[in-house]
């Protein structure tokens, strides 16, 4: 059994509240060994690696205020390892797989009983079976892609009288988040806030050009005096700067009055990487960040940690990867083509052929991060074989290490 469980990995997808705020994850454990096929003891295996992603990992640690939704089937659902999980923390996902027999009734309604919260997954339509196994749930997912948009709405006028909360799965376009929206969901689930969108002619904002112009001397190794010119037609943009570097917490007891300072106390690596953070944040609206924030952070954090697996103390490497993964979601958040973005930035070569042709080691480690967020087994197993110092456990270790990262600079932005 633990080798099978050794093959499986942990991915996550992003839910958002309606403020398109961060609210939970939707933690995958996937079989992403290379002879997939091979690994038999599916339901043994995926048990084993969730509780130790628990026990472990620190899954728990690393997602913060957010809770994981987990996918239970029927033989899971009969599992004692089950009853190990943090019900605190997660959410039971009753899979549409799972048959509403008696014993799947008793057994939900005893989870229930000791405080775990249970959804029921995939939801299409109130088959008059499911009655009770839905009076149970207290979230029910909504897969709204087979529904048109009249389906849609009476479903929802179905289930509202319920008083569950409404959770819309697969949201692929914008038009779709703001249908769901004006029906009444909660939670949403999908890709349509980090699929890129290019709009003709759209410009970046002067603090956009600006952080990246900074960016651009920073890798091209200009002098402080450059750094702080550049800032001095920004001064709300100084402000923000000083004040992130002063949160850090670089092991400084004086405070950080100006650029300069602030360079000799963290190093241009640090400063960097808080620019970066600081061109995702420039993208909120409403006072919220986007969360492509935490997205873009994740990932960058993510890539990192596997380009130290990869070619373990080379921090020019790490620092590289970390840049791929945080530039890799920019086009989504200013609407641009990624080839016009890196354009004036003067990035080292292998970035560009990373971000731009999906060439070479970065891309590849740039793709393990893509298939932990859309659980894409083929080309994962491919990478794996392509990077074999790199498995499903090193995987696993990295994603919660850079999801525990991620959320602490939520909750800084956030305090």
């Amino acid at each position: 059994m633990s080798d099978a469980a050794d093959q499986l990995f942990l991915g996550r997808q992003p839910i958002l509240d309606r403020d398109q705020r961060l609210h939970a994850y939707e933690l995958l454990f996937r079989n992403g060994g290379i002879n997939a096929a091979d690994v038999t003891d599916g339901v043994a295996a995926t048990a084993t690696v969730i509780v130790n992603a628990f026990a472990e990992l620190g899954v728990e640690a690393a997602l913060g205020n957010c809770r994981g939704f987990i996918n239970i089937d029927e033989e899971f659902l009969f599992s004692d390892m089950l009853e190990l999980l943090p019900r605190q923390s997660v959410v039971l996902e009753i899979l549409e797989t799972v048959p509403p027999s008696e014993a799947v009734i008793e057994r939900c309604k005893a989870l229930k009983a000791a405080g775990f919260t249970l959804a029921l997954d995939d939801v299409i339509q109130l088959a008059p079976e499911y009655a009770e196994l839905l009076a149970l749930v207290e979230i029910v997912k909504v897969d709204i892609q087979p529904l048109s948009r009249v389906e849609l709405m009476q479903l929802v006028m179905k289930l509202k009288p319920m008083g569950k909360q409404l959770l819309a799965e697969k949201v692929d376009s914008r038009e779709q988040m703001e249908q769901c929206l004006k029906l009444g969901f909660a939670l949403f689930q999908g890709y349509y806030f980090a699929k890129p969108t290019i709009i003709a002619g759209r410009k970046l904002d002067h603090s956009q050009l600006s952080l990246m112009k900074l960016m651009g001397l920073l890798l091209s190794d200009a002098d402080t005096s450059e750094l702080e010119q550049a800032l001095k037609p920004e001064p709300g943009l100084t402000v923000n700067l000083l004040r992130m570097t002063n949160s850090v917490g670089a092991g400084s007891s004086e405070t950080i009055t100006s650029l300069g300072h602030a360079i000799a106390v963290l190093g241009r690596r640090q400063l960097q990487r808080w620019l970066q953070l600081l061109l995702f944040a420039s993208g909120s609206h409403n006072g919220t960040a986007s969360p492509l924030l935490l997205l873009a952070a994740t990932r960058g954090r993510l890539i990192e940690l596997l380009a130290g697996e990869l070619q373990p103390n080379d921090a020019g490497f790490a620092d590289k990867a970390f840049m791929v993964g945080i530039m890799s979601l920019m086009p989504a958040l200013v609407g641009l083509p990624i080839q016009e973005i890196v354009a004036p930035l003067g990035l080292a070569d292998d970035v560009k052929a990373a971000l731009c042709n999906d060439e070479g080691r970065l891309a590849q480690l740039l793709g393990l991060a893509e298939c932990s967020e859309n659980g894409d087994l083929a080309r994962l197993s491919t990478l794996f074989a392509k990077l074999p110092s790199i498995g499903p456990k090193a995987l696993n270790r990295a994603q919660t290490e850079a999801l525990m990262w991620a959320n602490s600079i939520g909750q800084e932005k956030t305090g």
